[in-house]
């Protein structure tokens, strides 16, 4: 897609090098170490393995990187927490259908399987798919990330339901052939904003919860209910509206009773990505969103909002809300029966610079409010910052960053430098304490925009 329409980028780049990890992933390695964390999480890319995505072409020289990866971590003391499939979706496959398709359920099963042999031996954290809502809703729904199919209402919930299928593959695998021996642990890894309610009216608290049901519990519903299916206000709204439209059926599928029991605890944690927060409330009270008929949005009815009262990041998007974080934690624990939790990505971006004081700020107040979802209660066991570094942030770039490390992109050695946040969150790492005075230095000062004409 940025090769063939780089205006939908917005500064043009392309995910060509990138930070360039494949080039200095020992040098990745030193930045894990020297934050002192416990785990690094980081995805393979499906197309670096098997190039068509199947089976029968195998990449030695992929495989070779990852275990160089992967045995340097565990040289520092660290442990990998892999995720099979952050959107990179082999080209062959995608020509094939993608997640539409049904039969890349059994591709996706058979790229575990390589991962499973070659990796399982020291690999004890396994992530089948991350964030699905973005693989299935922000591919398939509009003009989003690749294939940026725009045909909202129906690939959506097909990939969704593949994704979901090709999951429970990959686990039953895992637990039958591989889980005894090597020891790990294995789930999915979903993503939402918390959907504050507009007012405590019965109708807005609606429109929080549809919020939540058809971001959220599309795809953990299925895995953490005692149903094994989609949240009932999905199945009823869409098999509803469906008729309405003329449709024979729902645009949702089904699952045969033998999927659901397949799906039905198919993960050994609840993996969470989230960052921001948005209010909430449904479109039917004025119909100002006038979306598209059939569409997501349209059978979620929902509309949201950010106060202007939240700081930004300088990116528009993400604002900054603590109390949110802690909202969705309680409200995970609640839904589902506290299920054990890790909150595999959470951080801030910004224009640029080292002296990020606005991301310190942010792991301050979104810590502290992980911290107050624990006193009441939830099973959090682990909590992952995003990210490491800065990277090609899809659709954005190299124009927003979320490194606590900068990646000077005009150095071909793309020369990693720690930020003031870097330096921070290592300290808290190692004193196990939260200090809202601690600003240090960065290793190297580099000005973001805000402060190009004031230092």
């Amino acid at each position: 897609m940025v090769h063939n329409y780089p205006e939908k980028v917005v500064d043009g780049t392309n995910g060509d090098i990138a930070c360039d990890s494949y080039n200095n992933w020992q040098r990745d390695a030193e930045m894990v170490r020297d934050l002192g964390v416990d785990i690094y999480r980081f995805s393979m890319s499906w197309s670096r393995i098997m190039p068509t995505g199947i089976s029968n072409d195998i990449n030695q020289p992929g495989i070779d990187y990852y275990n160089n990866l992967i045995n340097e971590l565990i040289k520092y003391g660290v442990e990998p927490m892999i995720t099979l499939y952050h959107w990179d979706l082999p080209q062959r496959l995608q020509e094939l259908g993608g997640w539409t398709n049904r039969e890349i359920v059994y591709f996706f099963k058979d790229y575990a399987k390589v991962a499973f042999e070659n990796f399982g031996d020291r690999v004890k954290r396994w992530t089948t798919i991350n964030e699905p809502l973005q693989v299935c809703q922000a591919s398939y729904e509009f003009d989003g990330n690749p294939p940026s199919a725009d045909f909202p209402g129906i690939p959506s919930y097909l990939c969704g339901h593949n994704v979901l299928l090709a999951h429970a593959e990959a686990v039953e695998l895992y637990r039958q052939q591989f889980q005894q021996v090597q020891n790990g642990i294995i789930g999915i890894v979903s993503d939402t904003s918390w959907a504050e309610p507009r007012s405590d009216s019965q109708e807005d608290l609606e429109a929080s919860e549809l919020y939540l049901q058809f971001s959220l519990g599309w795809y953990m519903h299925p895995i953490f209910s005692e149903t094994g299916n989609y949240p009932q206000v999905m199945i009823d709204r869409i098999g509803n509206l469906s008729a309405q439209q003329g449709f024979a059926s729902s645009r949702l599928p089904m699952f045969t009773e033998e999927e659901i029991e397949k799906l039905k605890g198919s993960s050994d944690y609840f993996g969470i990505n989230s960052y921001t927060s948005v209010i909430v409330y449904q479109n039917d009270i004025d119909n100002s969103a006038n979306y598209p008929v059939p569409s997501f949005d349209h059978d979620r009815n929902t509309l949201g909002y950010q106060d202007p009262s939240w700081p930004g990041s300088g990116t528009g998007w993400l604002k900054v809300n603590p109390k949110g974080m802690y909202n969705l934690l309680t409200w995970i624990r609640n839904e589902y029966n506290n299920p054990l939790l890790y909150i595999t990505e959470n951080g801030v971006s910004d224009r640029g610079g080292t002296k990020d004081i606005a991301r310190i700020d942010y792991y301050n107040q979104y810590l502290n409010a992980v911290l107050d979802a624990m006193d009441d209660g939830s099973d959090i066991r682990g909590y992952v910052a995003w990210s490491l570094m800065d990277n090609f942030e899809w659709r954005s770039g190299s124009t927003e960053r979320f490194g606590l490390y900068y990646v000077d992109y005009d150095d071909p050695a793309r020369t990693r430098i720690a930020k003031s946040s870097a330096k921070v969150y290592a300290n808290i790492i190692t004193t196990r304490q939260i200090d809202p005075d601690y600003l240090p230095e960065p290793e190297v000062f580099i000005p973001g925009p805000n402060e190009r004409y004031a230092v």
